[in-house]
């Protein structure tokens, strides 16, 4: 496969068309990963945002940004090394809080090791390694990382993929935290699908929280693929209330990727 052209970015947000009770952790991406990544020598360029346009007006630690009316986002650059790893760096994080205050929130690295041509595969499989260096006022640690095992499969049109994600802050092996994701895609055509997408943190592994306490968050997200801009679109509604340690809690979120071939 030949290197694609530098992609065009965009950057838009969609404001959320309901109201949660509660919901996951406030985050720069919510997004489920498929294991497809640039070809080899290909570059690109995503732009995530999401919105809470109704959420908690609490800090969930003391200096955190409060989710209620706060824009968070960040621009992605990923860089395609073989069939089978790409690079990426997310620079800078940062948000816009409901009093209007634009801050900076830190940077991210990642690696993304996938089997071959995982678009083209029935079953497919991958694993990503984030490591994030956070603003105080965006985590209550400095630096954490993500473990984020990908796999999937095909049904004909329809997508499965589950996205196992652990997240590592660094403070021991009892705080390793279970948040997973997983994504239903129907895909119309090459260019187009539909999908519903849920967003999960139970607890880290030595104690899961309650249940009435875990995070739970479902999303309603359409999907354009087409050259050389991609969007996705994701309207989301929490389910369940609980203070995470590591960043400050949303309640309900909405992102724009408008992105490249990642």
């Amino acid at each position: 496969m030949m290197p694609r052209p530098l992609p065009l970015a965009l950057a838009a947000t969609l404001l959320c068309l309901l109201v949660a009770a509660t919901a996951r952790a406030q985050t720069d991406e919510i997004q489920v990963y498929t294991g497809e990544i640039n070809a080899p020598g290909a570059f690109s360029v995503t732009l995530h945002n999401n919105y809470t346009p109704i959420g908690r007006t609490e800090a969930a630690f003391p200096g955190a940004i409060v989710p209620n009316h706060a824009l968070n986002g960040v621009p992605e650059y990923a860089y395609g090394v073989n069939d089978w790893l790409e690079l990426g760096v997310y620079l800078p994080l940062y948000s816009v809080t409901g009093g209007g205050r634009f801050l900076i929130n830190g940077g991210k690295l990642r690696a993304l090791f996938a089997v071959p041509h995982a678009g083209e595969r029935r079953f497919f499989y991958a694993v990503n390694f984030e490591l994030s260096y956070n603003a105080r006022h965006w985590a209550s640690e400095r630096i954490d990382a993500e473990i984020r095992p990908i796999i999937g499969t095909r049904f004909g049109p329809v997508d499965l993929i589950f996205n196992p994600i652990v997240d590592v802050p660094f403070t021991g092996f009892g705080g390793l935290d279970f948040a997973p994701a997983e994504r239903v895609a129907y895909n119309f055509s090459k260019d187009w699908a539909v999908a519903i997408e849920h967003y999960a943190d139970y607890g880290a592994f030595r104690h899961f929280e309650p249940a009435d306490r875990q995070e739970q968050a479902v999303f309603a997200v359409a999907d354009y693929n087409g050259e050389p801009v991609n969007v996705e679109l994701g309207i989301g509604h929490g389910l369940h209330r609980r203070r995470r340690h590591a960043r400050a809690q949303a309640d309900s979120d909405a992102e724009l990727l408008t992105f490249g071939p990642v």
